[in-house]
């Protein structure tokens, strides 16, 4: 049995140590130790606002985001996607959390003498990217984002992978807003078995798409389009992050309506 390590020990000199047996580094700044190090997690300064796209897409229902795509931020999403730095996903499940939590305190009041269920609903991802990466980055953050929301919501929280991808979906990097929107034309649909399963678990629901970055909207309507295909009315959409260049950021809280 290894020796517990003393309370008086630095957090510096425990880094050091995990860097020399682990050779881990934090993902925003290189220095050595934990994954994502004190001064890096403390970055971020989540304010959650409504994050229209400019343009937005039609029909689009309020996306919500907790905080810029930049700087650790971006650092940390694509470390926890693209390297599987798994322990990443209760951060970012945290500021999910708070961008789904906005949306529920915006959205419309559940009836009835208890609030609703909350049923969150991850984007799917391609079969080929998930088979690379070794995980299902969106879906592993959305369940970390579950559990913390459970507590606060007095309101049970359900991760539900209702939707998939149809072959021949391209990955969105590097696309233009028409060629996603192009791309994501009619990709997805709703898994009638788990929606089944889900309606006999929860029946009435407040429904959230979450995803991990909103950027042209493209992604988020597809998703949306083909839970409401199904009967899934759905209530808004949560990310992680949103890229800055749109109409309103969080300086700018007041929610832009869809254009219809």
């Amino acid at each position: 049995m290894h020796p517990a390590v003393h309370p008086a020990v630095h957090p510096a000199v425990l880094d050091a140590a995990l860097d020399l047996v682990a050779g881990s580094t934090c993902v925003g700044c290189a220095a050595p130790g934990r994954p994502w190090c004190p001064r890096c997690a403390a970055a971020p300064d989540p304010h959650p606002w409504c994050c229209w796209p400019d343009p937005p897409p039609e029909g689009l229902v309020p996306p919500w985001a907790a905080t810029p795509y930049a700087g650790a931020v971006r650092d940390a999403v694509l470390a926890h996607k693209e390297r599987r730095v798994l322990a990443l996903a209760a951060p970012l499940g945290g500021w999910l959390a708070l961008a789904v939590a906005a949306a529920l305190r915006e959205g419309p009041a559940p009836g009835g003498p208890c609030p609703a269920p909350v049923v969150l609903v991850p984007v799917p991802s391609r079969r080929a990217g998930v088979r690379a990466r070794g995980h299902d980055a969106t879906a592993r953050m959305t369940r970390a984002a579950a559990t913390g929301l459970r507590p606060a919501l007095g309101a049970p929280v359900v991760v539900a992978p209702l939707l998939r991808l149809r072959p021949g979906v391209l990955d969105q990097s590097g696309l233009t807003a028409s060629a996603r929107a192009a791309n994501l034309a009619g990709s997805m649909a709703c898994d009638a078995r788990r929606l089944a399963r889900l309606a006999r678990r929860v029946g009435r629901a407040r429904v959230v798409v979450c995803d991990d970055v909103v950027t042209t909207g493209a992604t988020v309507r597809e998703a949306q389009r083909a839970l409401e295909a199904s009967g899934v009315p759905v209530l808004a959409v949560a990310a992680v992050a949103a890229t800055t260049l749109r109409r309103n950021g969080p300086s700018d809280l007041s929610p832009a309506p869809a254009t219809h």
